[in-house]
């Protein structure tokens, strides 16, 4: 049974910063590629960083340059440091985990609100 619980969220003003976390209950964390995607209201569901188990990373256009995604395989976490926040990347976001079969796992999800 896998479990991803994510942490981090909150309200945060346009400019400002939050570290995501999810902590994974995996046999083997670091045979999953990991993955956080996020969800506005209205709109669907959009991936924002992927890192492979080889630390190969990619990023949505839309957060290039602003947000690092990193996993500490010895915590069986991985992150999501997002910075120069704008009222855009309001979200609900999810940690998603893939197996080496392709099986996909998610979070339940963890606010992020960008307001003045």
């Amino acid at each position: 049974q896998v479990q991803l619980v994510e942490s981090g969220g909150g309200l945060v003003q346009p400019g400002g910063s939050l570290r995501l976390s999810c902590a994974a209950s995996v046999d083997i964390f670091s045979s999953y590629t990991m993955a956080w995607y996020r969800q506005a209201p209205g709109k669907q569901r959009e991936l924002v960083a992927t890192i492979t188990r080889t630390y190969t990373t990619n990023y949505a256009d839309s957060v290039k340059g602003r947000f690092a995604i990193r996993r500490d395989n010895a915590k069986s976490t991985v992150f999501l440091q997002m910075n120069s926040l704008r009222p855009e990347d309001t979200a609900v976001y999810y940690c998603n985990a893939k197996d080496t079969l392709s099986h996909m796992y998610w979070g339940q999800g963890t606010q992020v609100t960008v307001s003045s």
